[in-house]
């Protein structure tokens, strides 16, 4: 059962295509410090994929993983899992700080890694991994599930690419999250670790607009950040904002903030508005308020009707299946890595800008 209240630990699961046979293509996971890592391997293993290892320095989490996953290997350390040739990926969840190396690694053994939101922390861990797939042929993949891992957010996706709303002219993403502070880690409130709320949370809703609005690249207009009510958690930004401009025309914007009050049955009411040359989308992503939780909810109107989509349990989740074949293969239909790294890139600039 998902923990509908939890976003730490919010890990979806679908009846998916899929696209590999038992033992066909087998990944390990290593580094447990977020809990999107049960997201991670669900969608993999949903979609076909073996798991095969697990490493965490941590006892108690592999003891939680290998009770989730019975029958995985528990592996001595990282080292171990890239001697087994029978790997293909590696999916991690390591402190943001971390990722970038850990990927590197990864890469240089000759595997693809996949990694929970965000990349990277900072541009020069991005113009290192830059370095490490132009070198290594290899893939660095990135969790985004705020669009992978939702329904209704699949859907969008599906329907702007049949021209359900003509040329998209703007996306407007709502993200609180719930912040659960007794139960976050020390790195959590440590922006050296997690890079600020417009690096982590932001690059989220920064790679919806790029898929939603077909850009390529965007200028960034405005960004802030703040701490407003936790003065005992320093290092924490519970608010962020920023406004961008893609170079097809297309404009942003994003809030992203700590302030799901407690009586919100899920971690995030999570919306998405998008305005196109013949129609709009709403997106409620995780909850229709005061109607049904969880909820994945797309609202359509064009130019002959208005129509409310129940995405719930019907998307498949199909990014997971067209990565497997990605790696398989080497092609690009699930994300282009240049797509992967600019939506780190832009939610980065926004931070730095909004530090300014």
């Amino acid at each position: 059962m998902i923990n509908i209240g939890d976003g730490a630990n919010y890990a979806p699961s679908a009846e998916a295509e899929q696209v590999v046979a038992p033992g066909e293509f087998c990944f390990a996971v290593a580094h447990l410090d977020h809990g999107h890592i049960y997201g991670q391997t669900n969608g993999l293993r949903d979609a076909g994929a073996t798991l095969k290892y697990v490493y965490d320095p941590d006892p108690a989490r592999v003891a939680a993983f290998v009770e989730t996953y019975p029958g995985v290997v528990v592996a001595d350390s990282v080292e171990q899992i890239l001697q087994d040739a029978d790997i293909k990926l590696v999916a991690a969840a390591a402190v943001p700080d971390k990722r970038a190396a850990l990927g590197i690694q990864v890469l240089e053994s000759g595997r693809d890694y996949f990694t929970d939101k965000s990349p990277f922390i900072s541009l020069q861990q991005l113009e290192d991994v830059r370095a490490a797939v132009a070198r290594t042929g290899q893939k660095y993949a990135v969790y985004y599930a705020e669009r992978l891992h939702n329904d209704a957010a699949c859907h969008a996706g599906e329907l702007i690419a049949q021209g359900a709303v003509g040329r998209v002219l703007q996306v407007l993403n709502l993200a609180p999250h719930r912040l659960a502070k007794a139960t976050r880690p020390p790195w959590f409130f440590d922006k050296a670790c997690y890079g600020g709320i417009l690096t982590d949370i932001g690059s989220h809703q920064v790679e919806q607009f790029l898929t939603y609005a077909g850009c390529a690249d965007a200028e960034i207009n405005f960004a802030r950040v703040a701490n407003f009510s936790h003065p005992d958690k320093p290092g924490l930004e519970d608010f962020g904002e920023m406004s961008m401009t893609g170079d097809n025309g297309a404009s942003f914007y994003s809030r992203v903030d700590w302030y799901t009050p407690d009586g919100l049955r899920t971690w995030g009411d999570g919306r998405t508005f998008i305005v196109g040359t013949s129609g709009s989308i709403e997106l409620r992503k995780y909850i229709d308020v005061a109607r049904e939780a969880p909820a994945a909810k797309l609202f359509l109107i064009d130019g002959e009707q208005e129509r409310e989509i129940d995405c719930l349990n019907r998307s498949g989740f199909p990014f997971f299946g067209q990565l497997i074949r990605d790696c398989i293969v080497r092609t690009e239909t699930a994300m282009t890595q240049a797509h992967v790294f600019k939506a780190a890139e832009l939610s980065m600039k926004a931070q730095a800008l909004a530090e300014q």
